[in-house]
């Protein structure tokens, strides 16, 4: 099956940046999580003429929210419950396909998910839901190791595309619900050994650990579900950590919590802690802080900066100088009620009385936050950064839960405020600024990411299963297309044989689509 050009990329190294403008290698597309594709057939004059040229109907059910890769005229897919496959790109043939079984019984949050492959030579790295990194080959789709990253019976998971950064894997961990202790882990791409692991939650003695109470950090949470970015010059990592356990009882858990709630920066090689930011300290409201960190040089005062932006779920935009983690621009993209801003020192200025009650608090945003998991874009096109956002304010409330390993520990629940449902938008910023540029309004809750491409166009979904194409200066929709499944993926772009193609997960079947 293809021997040359399978020999041809044995021979190839990893490139941090994305060479090849066809092939798609990487979670984020380049290391610096751009999700952009510079090629440009498809475009805003033609893309109104998008059909679909295959569909695969992969027959597994389940949350379809995988970044395919692509590349020597292949397709792969890591799909929901351990399954995995090799498409023709093409035709959507399969080529081949890979599953192992889950054990019964896993305690989730959100289903036997799965968002995407890393890639290194011949070997594909995903993870298994039961907490494993998997190397499998890529001609054949045969397990070449397999590692276990933490105990699925204590209530870890693994949902995440790894990051390849030169010959080491990076993996994060799920299950903050569940009052385990996250960590990023990197591994050897030959052997499957560890390399290094960063605790997300110090223990005792560590730098931060007097910022847990009592021994709350051993249940601390700061799962790292959401793959992050590499910065080759600056040779660090940057990774965005989750909510700290249980998530709205935070009088058992007294402190801020680090490094909960934040973005880290590791050295790629040893996984030494470089410098960190808390966006949200003694989070109680769930919100997460894992959205991709998207590596962008923003100009402020007539000097270009090294920036890592992120919509955070806490409602706000922060632009980061990726070089100490100080805060560049912060501002709300969506109704906060929380806090009045960030303050000068990088810590937000909170409003009283927002906290999680028995009777219930009414807070905006909602538990899923402003934007939420979903992939966010930039374009070097445009200048701009895309994501979506939920606008929504929902009831917090606050119960006792004693602990018991492996179980359900949030000690908390939500509810929607009477006679309203949340809506959404798609939201182009500046990042330089955190200035919005153009919104497009949603009825519903948003659920896929985008893709921006050369062509000057954003593609992004919707839970009805329309697939959206808008123009990426100005927000207008140029074309939708309804694929008959729920879209809760990111839209990729890739090249063959001088045609442009555009694909997307549509409930449980992956489409590619092309101008005919």
């Amino acid at each position: 099956m293809r021997a040359a050009a399978i020999a041809l990329l044995l021979a190839a190294p990893l490139v941090e940046g994305q060479t090849d403008s066809g092939a798609w290698r990487m979670y984020g597309r380049n290391s610096l999580g751009w999700r952009y594709s510079e090629l440009t057939q498809i475009d805003a004059g033609n893309v109104a003429r998008l059909t679909p040229r295959w569909i695969y109907q992969t027959g597994v059910g389940g949350g379809f929210e995988t970044t395919p890769l692509v590349f020597d005229g292949l397709m792969f897919i890591a799909g929901p419950s351990n399954n995995s496959w090799a498409l023709d790109a093409l035709t959507g043939r399969p080529v081949w396909h890979q599953k192992k079984t889950p054990p019964t019984r896993l305690n989730l949050c959100c289903g036997e998910v799965n968002r995407g492959f890393a890639v290194h030579g011949d070997r594909l790295f995903r993870v298994n839901i039961e907490g494993t990194l998997v190397a499998l080959d890529v001609k054949s789709g045969a397990v070449l190791w397999e590692t276990t990253l933490a105990d699925y019976k204590q209530g870890y998971s693994a949902t995440g595309a790894p990051l390849v950064v030169k010959n080491l894997v990076l993996t994060g961990i799920a299950g903050a619900e569940f009052g385990t202790r996250g960590f990023i882990d990197a591994y050897d791409v030959e052997t499957g050994k560890r390399a290094w692991r960063f605790h997300t939650v110090p223990a005792d003695g560590e730098p931060g650990s007097d910022t847990w109470s009592g021994d709350s950090w051993r249940r601390g949470g700061g799962s790292t579900w959401i793959t992050g970015t590499y910065d080759p010059e600056l040779n660090l990592v940057f990774w965005g950590i989750g909510n700290p356990g249980p998530d709205m009882d935070g009088d058992v858990r007294r402190g801020d919590n680090l490094y909960s709630c934040s973005i880290v920066a590791l050295d790629a090689d040893t996984g030494t802690l470089k410098w960190h930011y808390q966006f949200t300290p003694h989070d109680v409201h769930d919100w997460d802080a894992i959205g991709d960190p998207v590596l962008v040089d923003v100009t402020l005062d007539g000097r270009k900066v090294k920036a890592v932006v992120q919509a955070n779920r806490n409602g706000f935009f922060y632009a980061l100088d990726r070089t100490n983690g100080k805060v560049l621009k912060a501002k709300s993209y969506t109704k906060v009620t929380w806090a009045d801003g960030i303050g000068a020192d990088g810590r937000p200025i909170l409003v009283p009385g927002q906290e999680p009650t028995e009777e219930g608090t009414l807070v905006c945003p909602g538990l899923g936050g402003g934007h939420n998991w979903q992939p966010t874009a930039y374009s070097p096109r445009t200048g701009l950064y895309y994501f979506s956002s939920s606008e929504n304010c929902e009831l917090f409330y606050t119960t006792k839960q004693d602990f018991t390993a492996g179980h359900w520990y949030q000690a908390s629940t939500v509810e929607g405020a009477p006679n309203t449902h949340g809506t959404g938008a798609i939201l182009a910023i500046d990042p330089a600024t955190g200035d919005t540029r153009w919104r497009f309004d949603m009825m519903s809750t948003p659920s896929a990411g985008v893709l921006a491409t050369a062509g000057g166009l954003l593609f992004s979904g919707d839970k009805q299963g329309y697939l959206i194409a808008f123009d990426a200066a100005t927000g207008k929709v140029l074309w939708k297309f309804q694929t008959g499944g729920s879209i809760v993926a990111a839209p990729i772009s890739y090249a063959l044989n001088g045609k442009q193609y555009l694909a997307v997960a549509a409930g449980s079947a992956m489409i590619a689509f092309a101008l005919p």
